[in-house]
Protein backbone atom coordinates (compact mmCIF):
# COMPACT_ATOMS: atom_id res chain seq x y z
CA UNK A 1 0.00 0.00 0.00
CA UNK A 2 1.28 3.46 -0.88
CA UNK A 3 2.14 5.80 1.97
CA UNK A 4 -0.28 8.66 2.67
CA UNK A 5 0.59 12.06 1.21
CA UNK A 6 2.57 13.86 3.91
CA UNK A 7 1.16 17.31 4.71
CA UNK A 8 2.41 17.74 8.27
CA UNK A 9 5.78 19.40 7.68
CA UNK A 10 5.19 21.80 10.59
CA UNK A 11 5.12 18.73 12.83
CA UNK A 12 8.40 17.34 11.55
CA UNK A 13 10.29 17.01 8.29
CA UNK A 14 11.99 14.11 6.50
CA UNK A 15 15.76 14.24 6.17
CA UNK A 16 17.09 16.05 3.14
CA UNK A 17 19.25 13.68 1.04
CA UNK A 18 22.12 16.18 1.18
CA UNK A 19 21.84 16.18 4.96
CA UNK A 20 22.00 12.39 5.06
CA UNK A 21 25.09 12.44 2.83
CA UNK A 22 26.79 15.00 5.08
CA UNK A 23 26.08 12.92 8.19
CA UNK A 24 27.06 9.55 6.76
CA UNK A 25 30.83 9.68 7.49
CA UNK A 26 30.06 10.38 11.14
CA UNK A 27 27.94 7.23 11.32
CA UNK A 28 30.55 5.12 9.59
CA UNK A 29 34.18 6.20 10.04
CA UNK A 30 34.49 9.56 11.80
CA UNK A 31 33.30 8.39 15.20
CA UNK A 32 35.82 10.30 17.31
CA UNK A 33 35.10 12.63 20.21
CA UNK A 34 35.54 16.30 19.18
CA UNK A 35 37.24 16.95 22.52
CA UNK A 36 39.91 14.30 21.91
CA UNK A 37 43.40 15.66 21.24
CA UNK A 38 44.40 12.71 19.04
CA UNK A 39 43.84 12.06 15.33
CA UNK A 40 40.30 10.68 15.72
CA UNK A 41 39.05 13.95 17.20
CA UNK A 42 40.24 16.16 14.33
CA UNK A 43 37.51 15.54 11.73
CA UNK A 44 34.61 15.65 14.23
CA UNK A 45 35.96 18.86 15.76
CA UNK A 46 36.31 20.51 12.36
CA UNK A 47 32.85 19.32 11.36
CA UNK A 48 31.26 20.90 14.44
CA UNK A 49 32.91 24.23 13.68
CA UNK A 50 31.91 24.02 10.01
CA UNK A 51 28.31 23.47 11.09
CA UNK A 52 28.54 26.42 13.45
CA UNK A 53 29.57 28.62 10.52
CA UNK A 54 26.80 27.22 8.32
CA UNK A 55 24.10 28.01 10.88
CA UNK A 56 25.58 31.44 11.57
CA UNK A 57 25.59 32.29 7.87
CA UNK A 58 21.95 31.25 7.52
CA UNK A 59 20.76 33.64 10.23
CA UNK A 60 23.45 36.34 9.78
CA UNK A 61 25.38 36.17 13.02
CA UNK A 62 28.88 35.32 14.22
CA UNK A 63 29.72 31.62 14.65
CA UNK A 64 30.62 32.27 18.30
CA UNK A 65 27.01 33.29 18.88
CA UNK A 66 25.74 29.78 18.01
CA UNK A 67 25.09 27.34 20.85
CA UNK A 68 24.12 23.80 19.87
CA UNK A 69 21.33 22.24 21.95
CA UNK A 70 19.16 19.13 21.89
CA UNK A 71 16.34 20.92 20.08
CA UNK A 72 13.89 23.80 20.09
CA UNK A 73 12.45 22.96 23.48
CA UNK A 74 15.86 23.08 25.17
CA UNK A 75 16.72 26.28 23.33
CA UNK A 76 13.53 27.96 24.55
CA UNK A 77 14.01 26.68 28.10
CA UNK A 78 17.60 27.85 28.23
CA UNK A 79 16.84 31.26 26.74
CA UNK A 80 13.97 32.09 29.07
CA UNK A 81 15.19 30.54 32.31
CA UNK A 82 18.75 31.75 32.00
CA UNK A 83 17.74 35.32 31.20
CA UNK A 84 15.24 35.30 34.04
CA UNK A 85 17.97 34.31 36.49
CA UNK A 86 20.58 36.56 34.92
CA UNK A 87 18.39 39.66 35.02
CA UNK A 88 16.54 39.07 38.26
CA UNK A 89 18.53 41.86 39.88
CA UNK A 90 16.79 44.28 37.50
CA UNK A 91 13.21 42.96 37.68
CA UNK A 92 10.93 39.95 37.50
CA UNK A 93 8.54 40.71 34.64
CA UNK A 94 8.35 38.66 31.43
CA UNK A 95 6.15 39.35 28.39
CA UNK A 96 4.98 36.60 26.05
CA UNK A 97 1.84 35.80 24.03
CA UNK A 98 -1.11 33.45 24.24
CA UNK A 99 -0.18 31.66 21.00
CA UNK A 100 3.30 30.50 21.96
CA UNK A 101 4.40 26.88 21.78
CA UNK A 102 4.15 24.99 25.11
CA UNK A 103 7.95 25.05 25.21
CA UNK A 104 7.58 28.76 25.97
CA UNK A 105 4.26 28.90 27.80
CA UNK A 106 5.10 26.09 30.19
CA UNK A 107 8.48 27.61 30.97
CA UNK A 108 6.79 30.92 31.79
CA UNK A 109 4.24 29.13 33.98
CA UNK A 110 7.08 27.47 35.87
CA UNK A 111 8.82 30.80 36.40
CA UNK A 112 5.63 32.20 37.91
CA UNK A 113 6.07 29.65 40.70
CA UNK A 114 9.59 31.03 41.21
CA UNK A 115 8.55 34.61 41.88
CA UNK A 116 8.40 35.96 38.33
CA UNK A 117 5.42 37.79 36.87
CA UNK A 118 4.28 36.95 33.34
CA UNK A 119 2.08 39.00 31.02
CA UNK A 120 0.55 36.80 28.31
CA UNK A 121 -0.59 39.07 25.50
CA UNK A 122 -3.70 38.52 23.36
CA UNK A 123 -3.66 38.41 19.56
CA UNK A 124 -6.02 39.83 16.96
CA UNK A 125 -8.50 37.66 15.07
CA UNK A 126 -5.83 36.67 12.55
CA UNK A 127 -3.46 35.53 15.29
CA UNK A 128 -0.99 38.42 15.31
CA UNK A 129 0.37 40.18 18.39
CA UNK A 130 -0.13 43.94 18.40
CA UNK A 131 3.07 45.93 18.89
CA UNK A 132 1.06 48.51 20.85
CA UNK A 133 0.04 45.79 23.32
CA UNK A 134 3.68 44.88 23.85
CA UNK A 135 4.59 48.50 24.45
CA UNK A 136 1.72 48.98 26.88
CA UNK A 137 2.74 45.87 28.82
CA UNK A 138 6.33 47.01 29.39
CA UNK A 139 7.07 48.29 32.85
CA UNK A 140 10.16 49.14 34.87
CA UNK A 141 10.54 45.51 35.99
CA UNK A 142 10.33 43.99 32.47
CA UNK A 143 13.47 41.95 31.74
CA UNK A 144 12.48 39.70 28.83
CA UNK A 145 10.09 39.59 25.87
CA UNK A 146 9.56 36.21 24.18
CA UNK A 147 7.33 36.20 21.08
CA UNK A 148 7.51 33.51 18.39
CA UNK A 149 8.55 34.44 14.86
CA UNK A 150 5.79 32.45 13.17
CA UNK A 151 2.97 30.38 14.61
CA UNK A 152 3.07 26.63 14.11
CA UNK A 153 -0.72 26.24 13.70
CA UNK A 154 -1.79 29.19 11.54
CA UNK A 155 1.55 30.29 10.13
CA UNK A 156 0.89 33.87 11.29
CA UNK A 157 4.13 35.85 11.08
CA UNK A 158 4.64 38.12 14.06
CA UNK A 159 6.07 41.68 13.90
CA UNK A 160 9.34 40.63 15.52
CA UNK A 161 11.50 43.37 14.01
CA UNK A 162 9.19 46.05 15.44
CA UNK A 163 8.98 44.34 18.81
CA UNK A 164 12.74 43.77 18.80
CA UNK A 165 13.37 47.45 18.10
CA UNK A 166 11.04 48.37 20.94
CA UNK A 167 12.81 45.99 23.31
CA UNK A 168 16.22 47.32 22.32
CA UNK A 169 15.11 50.91 22.89
CA UNK A 170 13.88 49.94 26.36
CA UNK A 171 17.04 47.89 27.16
CA UNK A 172 14.98 44.68 27.42
CA UNK A 173 16.24 41.30 26.18
CA UNK A 174 14.25 39.92 23.23
CA UNK A 175 13.87 36.22 22.41
CA UNK A 176 12.02 34.63 19.52
CA UNK A 177 11.16 31.00 18.85
CA UNK A 178 12.02 30.62 15.16
CA UNK A 179 11.48 26.87 14.93
CA UNK A 180 8.84 27.31 12.23
CA UNK A 181 10.39 30.15 10.26
CA UNK A 182 13.92 29.02 9.41
CA UNK A 183 13.91 27.74 5.83
CA UNK A 184 10.44 29.15 5.12
CA UNK A 185 10.92 32.91 5.37
CA UNK A 186 13.98 35.17 5.83
CA UNK A 187 15.27 34.81 9.39
CA UNK A 188 18.02 37.37 9.93
CA UNK A 189 18.81 38.06 13.58
CA UNK A 190 20.16 41.53 12.78
CA UNK A 191 17.00 42.54 10.93
CA UNK A 192 14.79 40.97 13.60
CA UNK A 193 16.74 42.81 16.31
CA UNK A 194 16.63 39.87 18.72
CA UNK A 195 19.17 38.88 21.35
CA UNK A 196 18.13 35.22 21.46
CA UNK A 197 16.64 32.96 18.78
CA UNK A 198 15.71 29.26 18.88
CA UNK A 199 16.00 26.74 16.04
CA UNK A 200 14.79 23.12 15.92
CA UNK A 201 16.65 20.79 13.58
CA UNK A 202 13.77 18.50 12.76
CA UNK A 203 11.71 21.39 11.36
CA UNK A 204 14.34 22.13 8.71
CA UNK A 205 15.03 18.63 7.27
CA UNK A 206 17.73 17.77 9.82
CA UNK A 207 17.55 15.07 12.55
CA UNK A 208 15.49 15.20 15.69
CA UNK A 209 17.40 15.82 18.90
CA UNK A 210 19.44 18.77 17.65
CA UNK A 211 18.81 22.50 17.84
CA UNK A 212 20.42 25.89 18.21
CA UNK A 213 20.17 28.86 20.50
CA UNK A 214 21.55 32.07 19.03
CA UNK A 215 22.95 34.25 21.83
CA UNK A 216 23.91 37.76 20.82
CA UNK A 217 27.28 38.96 22.09
CA UNK A 218 28.07 40.12 24.73
CA UNK A 219 25.09 38.46 26.46
CA UNK A 220 26.36 35.61 28.63
CA UNK A 221 23.61 33.50 30.20
CA UNK A 222 24.72 31.01 32.81
CA UNK A 223 25.60 27.52 31.48
CA UNK A 224 22.72 25.22 30.63
CA UNK A 225 24.47 22.37 32.41
CA UNK A 226 27.84 21.94 34.03
CA UNK A 227 30.54 19.43 33.24
CA UNK A 228 33.62 19.27 31.06
CA UNK A 229 33.04 22.66 29.45
CA UNK A 230 31.99 21.90 25.87
CA UNK A 231 30.42 24.67 23.74
CA UNK A 232 32.81 27.21 25.23
CA UNK A 233 31.63 26.29 28.72
CA UNK A 234 28.00 27.10 27.92
CA UNK A 235 26.65 23.54 27.61
CA UNK A 236 28.59 20.60 28.96
CA UNK A 237 28.35 17.16 27.39
CA UNK A 238 29.97 15.43 24.44
CA UNK A 239 28.67 17.04 21.26
CA UNK A 240 26.04 15.33 19.12
CA UNK A 241 28.34 15.45 16.11
CA UNK A 242 26.00 13.62 13.73
CA UNK A 243 23.08 15.89 14.58
CA UNK A 244 25.21 19.04 14.50
CA UNK A 245 26.60 18.16 11.07
CA UNK A 246 23.08 17.48 9.82
CA UNK A 247 21.70 20.74 11.15
CA UNK A 248 24.60 22.71 9.73
CA UNK A 249 24.05 21.27 6.28
CA UNK A 250 20.29 21.75 6.55
CA UNK A 251 20.74 25.43 7.41
CA UNK A 252 23.13 25.87 4.50
CA UNK A 253 20.55 24.35 2.15
CA UNK A 254 17.71 26.37 3.67
CA UNK A 255 19.62 29.61 3.10
CA UNK A 256 20.73 28.62 -0.40
CA UNK A 257 17.29 27.53 -1.63
CA UNK A 258 15.08 29.90 0.36
CA UNK A 259 13.59 31.90 -2.53
CA UNK A 260 12.92 28.79 -4.61
CA UNK A 261 11.35 26.88 -1.72
CA UNK A 262 9.20 29.82 -0.62
CA UNK A 263 7.72 30.15 -4.11
CA UNK A 264 7.19 26.41 -4.46
CA UNK A 265 5.45 26.00 -1.10
CA UNK A 266 3.27 29.08 -1.52
CA UNK A 267 2.11 27.92 -4.95
CA UNK A 268 1.14 24.49 -3.62
CA UNK A 269 -0.44 25.91 -0.45
CA UNK A 270 -2.65 28.23 -2.47
CA UNK A 271 -3.47 25.47 -4.94
CA UNK A 272 -4.63 23.30 -2.05
CA UNK A 273 -6.75 26.11 -0.60
CA UNK A 274 -8.32 27.02 -3.94
CA UNK A 275 -9.01 23.40 -4.78
CA UNK A 276 -10.79 22.66 -1.51
CA UNK A 277 -12.79 25.89 -1.27
CA UNK A 278 -13.93 25.61 -4.89
CA UNK A 279 -15.81 22.41 -4.06
CA UNK A 280 -16.64 22.69 -0.35
CA UNK A 281 -18.78 25.35 1.32
CA UNK A 282 -18.41 26.73 4.84
CA UNK A 283 -14.62 26.58 5.01
CA UNK A 284 -12.73 29.19 7.01
CA UNK A 285 -9.08 30.17 6.68
CA UNK A 286 -7.41 30.70 10.05
CA UNK A 287 -4.67 33.28 10.12
CA UNK A 288 -3.77 36.21 7.90
CA UNK A 289 -3.96 35.89 4.11
CA UNK A 290 -0.59 37.54 3.48
CA UNK A 291 1.49 37.64 6.69
CA UNK A 292 1.60 33.86 6.85
CA UNK A 293 4.20 31.15 6.33
CA UNK A 294 4.18 30.12 2.67
CA UNK A 295 3.63 26.48 3.55
CA UNK A 296 0.89 26.63 6.20
CA UNK A 297 -2.86 26.24 5.68
CA UNK A 298 -5.19 26.05 8.70
CA UNK A 299 -8.78 25.40 7.65
CA UNK A 300 -11.93 25.09 9.73
CA UNK A 301 -14.79 23.04 8.32
CA UNK A 302 -18.01 24.28 9.88
CA UNK A 303 -19.99 21.78 11.95
CA UNK A 304 -17.49 18.92 11.59
CA UNK A 305 -14.97 17.41 13.97
CA UNK A 306 -11.29 17.45 13.08
CA UNK A 307 -10.73 13.94 14.42
CA UNK A 308 -13.42 12.58 12.12
CA UNK A 309 -11.97 14.35 9.11
CA UNK A 310 -8.51 12.96 9.85
CA UNK A 311 -9.98 9.47 10.26
CA UNK A 312 -11.65 9.75 6.86
CA UNK A 313 -8.52 10.92 5.05
CA UNK A 314 -5.93 9.07 7.16
CA UNK A 315 -5.07 6.34 4.64
CA UNK A 316 -4.43 8.94 1.95
CA UNK A 317 -3.36 12.21 3.61
CA UNK A 318 -1.39 12.91 6.80
CA UNK A 319 -2.32 16.23 8.44
CA UNK A 320 -2.95 17.46 12.00
CA UNK A 321 -5.94 18.59 14.03
CA UNK A 322 -6.53 21.96 15.65
CA UNK A 323 -9.03 20.50 18.09
CA UNK A 324 -9.53 17.27 20.01
CA UNK A 325 -13.12 16.08 20.14
CA UNK A 326 -14.08 13.69 22.93
CA UNK A 327 -17.40 12.05 23.79
CA UNK A 328 -18.88 15.10 25.49
CA UNK A 329 -16.31 17.88 25.15
CA UNK A 330 -14.33 19.69 22.48
CA UNK A 331 -10.81 20.94 23.24
CA UNK A 332 -9.94 23.65 20.75
CA UNK A 333 -6.25 24.53 20.60
CA UNK A 334 -5.02 27.44 22.69
CA UNK A 335 -4.05 29.26 19.50
CA UNK A 336 -7.55 29.11 17.98
CA UNK A 337 -9.02 30.02 21.36
CA UNK A 338 -6.78 33.07 21.58
CA UNK A 339 -7.97 34.12 18.13
CA UNK A 340 -11.60 33.90 19.24
CA UNK A 341 -12.58 31.16 16.76
CA UNK A 342 -16.16 30.01 17.59
CA UNK A 343 -16.50 26.39 18.69
CA UNK A 344 -18.66 25.36 15.71
CA UNK A 345 -15.77 26.38 13.49
CA UNK A 346 -12.82 25.60 15.76
CA UNK A 347 -13.70 21.98 16.39
CA UNK A 348 -13.40 21.24 12.68
CA UNK A 349 -9.91 22.69 12.23
CA UNK A 350 -7.26 20.81 10.24
CA UNK A 351 -3.75 22.09 9.58
CA UNK A 352 -2.10 21.18 6.30
CA UNK A 353 1.59 22.08 6.11
CA UNK A 354 3.53 21.67 2.89
CA UNK A 355 7.22 20.98 2.40
CA UNK A 356 9.84 21.53 -0.25
CA UNK A 357 9.44 17.88 -1.25
CA UNK A 358 5.67 18.11 -1.82
CA UNK A 359 4.58 17.75 -5.44
CA UNK A 360 1.73 19.23 -7.45
CA UNK A 361 0.35 15.74 -8.08
CA UNK A 362 0.24 15.11 -4.33
CA UNK A 363 -1.67 18.36 -3.75
CA UNK A 364 -4.21 17.51 -6.45
CA UNK A 365 -4.70 14.09 -4.93
CA UNK A 366 -5.06 15.62 -1.45
CA UNK A 367 -7.73 18.02 -2.73
CA UNK A 368 -9.79 15.15 -4.09
CA UNK A 369 -9.44 13.14 -0.86
CA UNK A 370 -10.33 16.02 1.48
CA UNK A 371 -13.28 17.19 -0.63
CA UNK A 372 -14.72 13.68 -0.81
CA UNK A 373 -14.25 13.15 2.94
CA UNK A 374 -15.97 16.41 3.92
CA UNK A 375 -18.85 15.79 1.55
CA UNK A 376 -19.26 12.28 2.91
CA UNK A 377 -19.26 13.42 6.54
CA UNK A 378 -21.77 16.18 5.88
CA UNK A 379 -24.13 13.81 4.12
CA UNK A 380 -24.46 11.55 7.16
Amino acid sequence: MAHPIYLDYNGTTPHDPEVIAAMRPFFETEFGNPSSSHWYGIAPRRAVETARRQVASAINCDPEEILFTSGGTESNNHAIKSVARLMKYKGNHIITSKIEHPAVLEVCSFLETQGFRVTCLPVNDTGIVRVADVENAICQETILISIMHANNETGAIQPIAEIGALAKAKNIIMHTDAAQSVGKIPTDVRELKVALLSIAGHKVYAPKGIGVLYIQKPLKPEPFCHGAGQEDGRRAGTENVIGIVGLGKACEIAHRDLAKNMAHMKYLRDRLYDGITAKVDQVRLNGPHELRLPNTLSLSFYGLEANRILEEIGLDVAASAGAACHSDTVEISHVLTAMGIPEDWGKGTVRFSIGKMTTEAEIDRAIAVVVKAVQRLRSR
